[in-house]
């Protein structure tokens, strides 16, 4: 008896699919996002704008401002991200970033050249500006300009009635463009501290002789370590945490905790943590998903069954059982398990 073969479809799979694109297109995938690099400018000796040009999966429709992409660069034959917000989108939906040269990732993608190509995300982060055309404080250290940059350039399309930038840096990055807005736009002030020149630090009386109303405000912050304690500091004395929205770039670990065991439930795993439960996880050698490792994201969200963890970047402490946690910015001020 004959038999007659019958033809079964399989799936092709995505990677397979990328894998051939590739070799007729280096920016050609299925769904994942690829982006050529179309323009590098210099801001100051270690501050780049880049400008990607990604394939027709990225959303730019998406984005607003204040928001950021996960940048996936390939070092030593290893996929490594960071998390860069995005000064701007172009009207022909190019992404343009600014990049410090600081850092594993950073350093790499600063020195690629124009025509080499990396992936991103597509955009993610709730860092954005608020409807309201009420009078706002916008506080930027460091690379921290390049978010709030982005806010700055909404609020003023947004016709926000006044806008007020506390700007500490030690380059002159953005500086030009800013006191060109400032002049061209009545409702907003630009005050500069360049901190090699004036050392100047943020302080509840440099708040008050600035922008004597801030208390009133909503005010929008991003930058180093020292400017960002000092803002949370003053803010909390005052009563007005609710009316500070902030994005970090660096997440400080509280030195002062002491080890905690940490169980993921179902990995039926337990280790010390020290640091944050990201890297306290990696250290031990597991590999829980993450992305960005600031907190912005959410790839590593997950539920803490029991247990009390303190956010990094707000100081919060959690005692509640099944919520959710983010491991990159959580730490264990108790015995915690986690439900991963």
């Amino acid at each position: 008896m004959s038999h007659v073969m019958q033809y079964k479809p399989q799936w092709i799979r995505e990677d397979f699919v990328d894998f051939i694109a590739e070799k007729i297109n280096p920016v050609w995938a299925w769904k994942k996002v690829k982006a050529s690099i179309v323009d590098v400018q210099t801001l100051s000796a270690d501050f780049y704008q880049i400008q990607l040009q990604p394939n027709h999966n990225f959303r730019a429709c998406l984005f607003s401002a204040g928001q950021s992409v996960l940048v996936t660069v390939v070092i030593a034959g290893v996929r490594e991200q960071r998390s860069y917000s995005i000064v701007k989108i172009t009207e022909h939906g190019n992404v343009v970033i600014a990049v410090k040269r600081q850092g594993k990732v950073s350093n790499a993608l600063t020195r690629l050249a124009v025509g080499s190509v990396v992936e991103i995300s597509q955009v993610q982060g709730d860092f954005t500006l608020d409807s309201s055309v009420e009078p706002i404080l916008l506080l930027a250290s460091g690379s921290g300009i390049t978010a709030i940059y982005s806010l700055l350039q909404q609020a003023i399309r947004q016709k926000v009635s006044q806008i007020d930038l506390i700007y500490f840096t030690r380059d002159e990055a953005f500086h030009t463009e800013l006191q060109q807005l400032s002049e061209q736009y009545s409702q907003f002030n630009y005050h500069h501290f360049n901190t090699l020149v004036q050392k100047q630090y943020l302080s509840v009386e440099l708040l008050e002789s600035t922008v004597a109303d801030f208390g009133q405000r909503q005010s929008y912050a991003c930058g180093a370590k020292g400017m960002m304690q000092s803002l949370n500091q003053i803010y909390q004395q005052l009563g007005i945490s609710d009316q500070l929205k902030q994005e970090y770039f660096q997440v400080v670990v509280d030195e002062n905790a002491t080890v905690q065991q940490v169980v993921f439930l179902r990995a039926q795993q337990e280790f010390a943590a020290k640091t944050n439960l990201l890297e306290s996880a990696e250290q031990a050698g597991l590999k829980p998903a993450h992305g960005c490792r600031m907190g912005i994201c959410n790839t590593c969200t997950c539920t803490k069954v029991s247990g009390s963890t303190k956010n990094l970047l707000t100081g919060e402490i959690d005692h509640d059982s099944n919520t959710q946690i983010k491991l990159c910015i959580s730490q264990a001020v108790s015995p915690v398990v986690i439900n991963i």
